[in-house]
């Protein structure tokens, strides 16, 4: 065990028994509870259908805003490319659109005619 109370360049030795001692009848050992308090039963928030907005990245006008995921994806039925719109999905946590991955875009476009069928909407 080494003194760091001293003065010099070094630390003093100190015999082992010195520093080992019995605790005094004033300090009990901390103990602690292996098991965890259960936490209050919470029911989950409702999920909230997903909202999107539609911008036109030639001219940055929005062609769809707060539009659920059928007119989203009326409105991709009318663009000649998939990269010539940005989709953005509402995050309500954040309170902020984010801009979906290019993956996620093209998903949205593959699915744009699966909504309609021969007659317009099934």
């Amino acid at each position: 065990m080494l003194d760091t109370g001293t003065k010099g360049t070094g630390a003093e030795m100190v015999p082992l028994d010195k520093v080992l001692q019995e605790p005094g009848p004033g300090r009990a050992p901390a103990v602690r509870s292996s098991q965890r308090r259960p936490r209050p039963a919470q029911e989950p928030e409702p999920r909230q259908p997903r909202r999107f907005k539609v911008v036109d990245v030639m001219t940055g006008r929005v062609l769809g805003e707060d539009v659920d995921a059928r007119a989203a994806l009326d409105v991709l039925t009318g663009v000649p490319a998939v990269v010539d719109v940005r989709v953005y999905v509402w995050q309500p946590r954040a309170g902020r659109w984010r801009l979906l991955t290019l993956g996620e875009q093209k998903a949205m476009w593959d699915r744009r005619n699966d909504i309609r069928g021969p007659g317009g909407y099934p």
